[in-house]
C-alpha cells in the first residue's frame, strides 16, 4: 500500500494590496480580512499533522484568525516583485504591465519571474511527497497557482489563468508517482 500525503494550501485574508490591484508588500490584512478569517472560524475534517506558515505577517495573521499555530517555511514566501512591491498595477508602464502578465521569464522589476517561482514550488512540493502528512499549509495565491501547474505539469504561461481568491482552499494529494489536485480555490466560509 503506497502512502499518501495531503497538502491544503489555504490563501492569506484579503489586504489593501489585494483591494487595490497593488504590488504585495508585507503588509497586514485589512480589518474586513480578519474578520473574514475570524468568521471561517477552524478547519474542522482537515485535523492536519503539520501547518506550515508563508513568512509574511499576512499569512501569520491569517492563521493566527483560524486559530491555527503553523511553523514558517521559506519555501512558501510570496512571489518576490522587487522593485514593484507596493506599487499600484497602474504605477507601471502598460508595455511593462503587459509583459509581466503575458511572458513568465520576465524580472525587469528585479525579483523573482514566474518561471524562478515554479522551481521553487516543485522543489518543496518534491520535499513532503511520500512523507504521508496531512498538511496544512496558509499561504499566498502565487503559490498556489505555482503548485496546480505543477501538478498538471501545465506550461507557466497558464499562471495568470487560474482564479485563487483569498481564504480559499486548494487541496493536492501525494500518491506515488504524482501529485493530483484533488479540489482548488474552495471557500472557507462554504
Amino acid at each position: 500500500m503506497s502512502t499518501v500525503t495531503r497538502l491544503t494550501l489555504i490563501t492569506h485574508a484579503i489586504t489593501d494590496a489585494v483591494q487595490s490591484a497593488r504590488f504585495p508588500a508585507d503588509e497586514p490584512l485589512t480589518p474586513q480580512g480578519e474578520r473574514s478569517a475570524a468568521a471561517a472560524g477552524g478547519l474542522p475534517g482537515l485535523d492536519p499533522t503539520l501547518i506550515l506558515c508563508a513568512p509574511e505577517t499576512r499569512t501569520a495573521q491569517t492563521a493566527n484568525a483560524l486559530g491555527l499555530n503553523g511553523t514558517p517555511e521559506p519555501a512558501l514566501r510570496d512571489l518576490d516583485c522587487g522593485d514593484w512591491s507596493g506599487k499600484s498595477m497602474e504605477d507601471l508602464a502598460p508595455e511593462q504591465l503587459m509583459s509581466w502578465l503575458t511572458d513568465p521569464a520576465h524580472r525587469s522589476h528585479g525579483g523573482e519571474s514566474i518561471t524562478d517561482l515554479l522551481p521553487r514550488v516543485r522543489t518543496w512540493l518534491d520535499d513532503l511527497a511520500g512523507s504521508g502528512d496531512r498538511i496544512l499549509a496558509i499561504t499566498h495565491p502565487a503559490i498556489v497557482r505555482a503548485a496546480v501547474l505543477s501538478t498538471l505539469n501545465a506550461p507557466p504561461e497558464s499562471f495568470w489563468r487560474i482564479d485563487i481568491p483569498p481564504l480559499t482552499a486548494t487541496t493536492l494529494h501525494h500518491r506515488p508517482p504524482a501529485w493530483t489536485l484533488r479540489t482548488t480555490a474552495h471557500p472557507l466560509n462554504d
